[in-house]
């Protein structure tokens, strides 16, 4: 299976910059399998797509502003860091640019040295081990002197930085945001719930490993970042009896999906389960537990095109891809959704 096989052309222009005034005023491509037909909608619309009885799966992770700019202490040099995850007591996983400046025991400071960081190690993939000290409380200081971490591709200043959050946002861990989840409102949460829908939060905290382009030929060769992910002893009573019931288990964005996939496969139901998670999950792939997936449009070649491809197949979804291109339809972290529906058995959906 070649990378190649999941690329595809996205003008520039397309990549959504900023976020719309309003949550839920995003665009929704609804991706019927059992008609193999598409239709244009809009993200409230969701409520109408979603039946009694089925449960949606948000991920409550909440992104840590980890960007920080720093200075060299002994030059002065201006560095960059990105924090991914935490190892060890005040030790974190980060990225650094540039990176070539800073070797074990080097020593940055942020705001006026307020947050000290020493590299502890130097990774084989450009990654460093730093160990921070300071006063006081480590994320009071993180909300002070870093901000939210964009992905790259936007060039825009966000001036409201609780729009790459979700508004049902808890668990700090994030490096960015389960952007599915940026559609909702309460208010269309509260309808879901209206509806008979049950909203089952878990949480995996993302890290920038899911969003990277596949770098080599054969799809089958990439190796995926570990994860943290936590699902509770109530969430999983309710997505496991939604499944006895035989209705529908959707999962709101890539993150969520992969948690859950995680679970089902390994135990073969939804327990209560922490750990970590690097599944992989392309064309081929067998869902045990979800059954729908709402998403947002995704980079060309990358893990996330070919998670959505399993689920929709491959040249389905690429024919989706095509149709939002031809539409304008916004693409990326602010851009509009895309509902895969379940399939129905026994009858057809209108």
């Amino acid at each position: 299976m070649n990378v190649n096989d999941f690329d595809f052309y996205l003008p520039e222009e397309l990549i959504a910059q900023t976020p719309l005034e309003a949550r839920s005023q995003s665009r929704l491509l609804v991706l019927d399998r059992d008609r193999s037909q598409l239709y244009d909608s809009s993200f409230t619309q969701l409520v109408n797509e979603v039946s009694t009885g089925d449960c949606l799966v948000l991920n409550d992770t909440k992104v840590l502003p980890a960007r920080l700019i720093g200075e060299k202490k002994e030059t002065g040099a201006v560095i960059e860091f990105l924090l991914l995850k935490q190892t060890t007591g005040d030790c974190w996983e980060t990225l650094v640019k540039p990176a070539k400046r800073v070797k074990v025991g080097t020593v940055i400071t942020f705001g006026d040295g307020k947050l000290i960081a020493t590299c502890v190690e130097e990774r084989e993939d450009g990654g460093r081990i730093v160990e921070f000290s300071y006063d006081g409380l480590f994320y009071e200081l993180l909300d002070e002197l870093g901000t939210m971490p964009l992905p790259p591709y936007i060039k825009e200043r966000l001036d409201d930085q609780d729009r790459y959050q979700t508004v049902y946002a808890k668990q700090l861990g994030s490096a960015a945001a389960p952007t599915a989840g940026l559609h909702f409102t309460t208010d269309l949460l509260h309808a879901l719930k209206q509806k008979g829908v049950s909203i089952v939060y878990l949480t995996l905290h993302v890290g920038l490993g899911t969003f990277r382009p596949v770098s080599l030929d054969d799809v089958l060769d990439h190796k995926m970042h570990e994860e943290y992910y936590e699902l509770t002893e109530e969430a999983a009573k309710t997505l496991q009896e939604t499944k006895e019931r035989g209705n529908h288990i959707i999962a709101v964005g890539t993150t969520s999906a992969r948690t859950l996939e995680t679970i089902a496969s390994k135990h073969g139901k939804f327990v209560a389960e922490t750990g970590w998670t690097s599944i992989f999950i392309y064309p081929g792939y067998t869902f045990k537990g979800i059954d729908g997936l709402v998403t947002n449009f995704h980079l060309p070649k990358s893990t996330l095109v070919m998670l959505v491809s399993a689920m929709a197949g491959k040249d389905f979804l690429l024919g989706a891809y095509a149709h939002a291109v031809k539409n304008n339809y916004r693409f990326f972290s602010f851009g509009d959704a895309m509902f895969i529906r379940p399939h129905v058995k026994g009858e057809i959906r209108n």
